[in-house]
């Protein structure tokens, strides 16, 4: 039986917006958002379908992603090749002894957060004469013996204080006993408000998921009280966002990137803002934007990384823009470290611009299966840098030392690359509209800011670390799919970036947000004392005095 091949519409956008307004006459709230989510797609992968030279191979990365991009897994080691069978050899453990990995086991100081019972000897005690010896005394050991035993319970269990009631028979008085302290003088404590951030957009879990979860423990809470508690810890919390934005406009290091987000109010006004602009002049059309996006800057220095999220219709530039409005006109320009997109980039700021090798080398892995050999050469002299500058982090090099060390061993290893990839070109060894040829040129064109890590100390050589902080507003469009209005989604934005950059500053995000919030008159009075790395301090002065 031989199947009728599948009848493939190329929809319209006038087409796709009335069928939207005809299914929201019939289907609800929610059924609609699916369906909307279902074209939005449609139209994202149409478009990669049409994109000049979208090959299968690289289809299925963007839609599936890579697991990884090692040299190794991306090209295997070929027979023969002493270096790759070497590289791919154990190192010899130390003390001959090799440690099975993965095992999972934490030792009992791992639980930092677990609650300490001391428990006591029932009937021997330090000063006792030895029970089996009879001449020797007991003397504490330093180190308890320590058993751990962990429950579950609801996220935010709930305490019912029922407080006694008498009346007098004779007079009909009233007394109703006392509240306990722990009772305290609000429904809601402040550390309910820390975990909803938490749980939001530190790890993605919408508010209505946490009202399902909470109804099976008997324990209600809307998710209209989640966002009121939500919208006051962000309150709480906003004078130390803006003082990380002052402060992080300082550093001599900057990343930043961006990600697409669907914010509804914006959408909207975007929708009816094209509605007039399909009356206007084609180039009217060009010029009006459509997009909304999430920006992640993160700033380093010698003291703390900070990191910061910016959603809204602006892109990566120019929220860096903004941000550098704060910068202290003396100090000298700041390394921007970026991809190559000319939207990344400040227009009103002078910065030392610096490109991510990894995106230039994400090009020759997407064409490593048509270009092996060609490819591993690449990759392989790249990997020699990356392993240069390894060595520096693991040796804690100061950054003119760390230049100096890539000036004399990545150098080289950058001139003999760039030699061999003009070569490739000049001597037509390589078609230049090919998928190897445009990886090339791609490397060539941006030279200058793909090695600024060879003249200026201090400067990057990738963006990871600012696509790694991405990966939580993705988290957020995976699972939430949308911010309801511009002010969600700066509540998102400022709870995004404390959450982050305490985990980039080993500090734990929970404590601190309550700590915030307990101290919200003295946060706003003084916030450069209640920062993620201050705050600590500032509360044990609070408590001496």
């Amino acid at each position: 039986m031989v199947k009728a091949p599948l009848e493939i519409r190329t929809l319209q956008l006038q087409e796709m917006e009335s069928l939207l307004e005809r299914a929201r006459a019939r289907l609800d709230a929610n059924d609609c958002q699916l369906l909307q989510s279902l074209i939005q797609s449609v139209q994202q992968l149409w478009q990669l379908v049409e994109q000049q030279g979208m090959s299968m191979g690289r289809l299925r990365q963007l839609l599936f992603g890579l697991h990884t991009e090692k040299t190794d897994r991306v090209l295997p080691p070929q027979s023969g090749d002493l270096n790759a069978a070497a590289s791919n050899q154990p190192e010899e453990p130390i003390g001959g002894r090799q440690r099975r990995r993965g095992h999972g086991r934490h030792g009992a100081s791992d639980y930092s957060g677990a609650q300490k019972i001391k428990v006591a000897h029932p009937k021997l005690r330090a000063g006792d004469a030895c029970p089996d010896c009879a001449q020797g005394k007991l003397y504490g050991l330093t180190q308890p013996s320590p058993i751990l035993r962990i429950v579950a319970q609801p996220i935010f269990p709930a305490s019912l204080y029922q407080l006694e009631k008498l009346r007098c028979n004779l007079c009909g008085q009233l007394f109703t006993a006392p509240p306990p302290p722990e009772a305290g003088t609000q429904k809601y404590d402040e550390s309910v408000g820390s975990m909803l951030a938490l749980l939001r957009y530190g790890s993605g879990l919408p508010f209505a998921r946490i009202e399902k979860l909470q109804a099976g423990f008997g324990v209600p809470l809307p998710t209209t009280t989640q966002w009121e508690l939500v919208e006051s810890a962000a309150q709480a919390a906003e004078p130390v966002f803006r003082e990380l934005q002052r402060q992080a406009a300082q550093q001599p290091v900057l990343y930043n990137d961006d990600t697409s987000m669907t914010v509804l109010s914006l959408r909207q006004a975007r929708r009816r803002t094209l509605l007039n602009v399909s009356k206007a002049t084609p180039e009217q059309q060009a010029n009006e934007r459509t997009g909304i996006f999430t920006s992640g800057i993160l700033a380093e220095g010698q003291d703390h990384p900070i990191a910061l999220f910016f959603t809204g219709g602006q892109h990566a530039g120019e929220n860096l823009n903004q941000l550098l409005q704060h910068r202290d006109a003396h100090l000298p320009p700041p390394i921007q470290m970026c991809d190559a997109l000319s939207r990344n980039e400040p227009k009103a700021f002078q910065v030392l611009l610096a490109n991510c090798i990894a995106h230039g080398r994400r090009h020759f892995v997407e064409v490593a299966p048509n270009f092996p050999t060609e490819c591993r050469h690449v990759l392989e002299k790249l990997r020699d840098v990356y392993r240069h500058d390894a060595y520096c982090k693991e040796h804690d090099l100061s950054p003119q030392a760390r230049l100096a060390f890539h000036q004399a061993n990545s150098g080289p290893v950058m001139d003999q690359l760039r030699d061999w990839m003009s070569q490739q070109l000049d001597q037509k060894q390589v078609e230049p509209n090919s998928g190897l040829g445009k990886a090339i040129r791609y490397m060539l064109n941006h030279w200058e800011a793909l090695t600024l890590f060879l003249r200026q100390p201090g400067a990057p050589l990738d963006n990871n670390i600012c696509e790694r902080a991405l990966k939580l507003a993705i988290l957020h469009r995976k699972n939430s799919m949308f911010f309801k209005t511009q002010h969600g989604a700066q509540v998102g934005d400022l709870f995004m970036s404390l959450i982050h950059s305490c985990r980039l500053n080993g500090v734990a995000p929970f404590d601190y947000l309550t700590s915030l919030q307990r101290n919200s008159p003295r946060v706003k009075e003084h916030p450069q004392h209640w920062l993620p790395w201050t705050y600590q301090k500032t509360l044990q002065g609070i408590d001496t005095s």
